[in-house]
């Protein structure tokens, strides 16, 4: 189903698509190609959205920096300096992060519209970044992918090309509250990471991926997550060709769960710790799948360059089981 959901301020119209399978109802905006709410089912009829998100445009546009359920590009997380390197060039791109530039800059894939085409149980999302958006080279043809499952999986597919070098970093911005209410905190967290990025006071990555054990940073075995998390953790299976479970978040509140499983190399932890305006610091636990910050600048680090001719792809899928 699709509907007028609000226009932008140029007369750009917003419409929002509703999904619908296997008991759960997603619904998705063009703008931003924002993940606006999961609702998953309750008992007796009744369904409970999972997801933060608000209830109009105006929400979304007067409140940006939560970047909620958003598509994040070009690329996601921190670059340090707002500078990076490739082939002997360097690129000065937006600073909207302190000295550094933070999921795509001034105006990311999360402040774009994009064109809206049904496919089997999903829809594709797609849009052109032009050579130089926000500083980054090349003109980069992007697609993103969402479909439910038979049980109401959601999934999630990118893809990308370019005509020119330049760099990647895909993700989705959602943050999660399986009670639908209240605070996250509480919410039990695995995570098959057995090292993590440690960063200094600009969450720049500060030296090599650091062991977690002994450290809060310790979710192996499943534990309370709390609060004070803004960090990339090194997930055991690395880079795959096809999506892998990582992840699982628990609510005992609800007794339900969330798996997350994916093809990228990395996971940031984001305890929401600095929400404001209607949602309050902890409301929601986002479970961000990517490469690693400032992989632009840290050649030990899996690469984000892609190149004409190649293909970037990444598959991230989220599943909540009922209690």
């Amino acid at each position: 189903m699709n509907e007028l959901f609000g226009t932008l301020s140029d007369g750009t119209p917003v419409h929002r698509w509703t999904l619908e399978r296997g008991g759960v109802r997603v619904r998705v905006l063009s703008y931003g190609g924002i993940v606006q709410s999961v609702e998953v089912p309750e008992g007796a009829g009744r369904t409970v959205d999972v997801v933060l998100g608000f209830p109009g445009l105006d929400g979304y546009l007067a409140h940006p920096e939560p970047y909620l359920g958003a598509v994040i590009g070009r690329y996601a997380n921190r670059i340090a300096g707002g500078r990076f390197s490739l082939d002997d060039r360097t690129y000065a791109l937006a600073r909207n992060n302190g000295p550094n530039s933070l999921h795509g800059g001034e105006r990311g894939f999360d402040k774009r519209v994009w064109d809206v085409t049904p496919v089997a149980h999903g829809l594709r999302l797609s849009r052109v970044s032009p050579h130089g958006e926000e500083g980054f080279p090349g003109r980069l043809a992007v697609t993103v992918t969402y479909t439910l499952g038979e049980s109401g999986a959601l999934r999630i597919g990118y893809e990308a090309v370019t005509d020119a070098p330049t760099v990647v970093n895909l993700t989705n911005h959602t943050y999660w509250n399986l009670s639908g209410s209240g605070h996250a905190d509480g919410h039990e967290l695995r995570l098959a990471a057995s090292r993590y990025t440690p960063v200094d006071t600009d969450l720049i990555p500060a030296g090599e991926p650091a062991d977690v054990t002994g450290s809060r940073f310790d979710f192996r075995t499943a534990r309370k997550v709390g609060t004070g998390y803004d960090h990339n953790f090194v997930l055991d299976k690395g880079p795959t060709g096809a999506a892998e479970e990582v992840a699982e978040l628990y609510d005992p509140a609800s007794g339900r769960t969330l798996t997350v499983a994916t093809t990228e190399p990395g996971l940031q932890l984001y305890t929401a710790d600095h929400l404001s305006g209607p949602f309050s610091p902890g409301a929601g636990i986002a479970l961000e799948t990517q490469h690693f910050p400032d992989s632009p600048n840290r050649p030990g680090f899996p690469s984000t360059v892609l190149r004409p001719g190649e293909v970037f792809r990444s598959e991230t899928v989220y599943a909540v089981s009922a209690p």
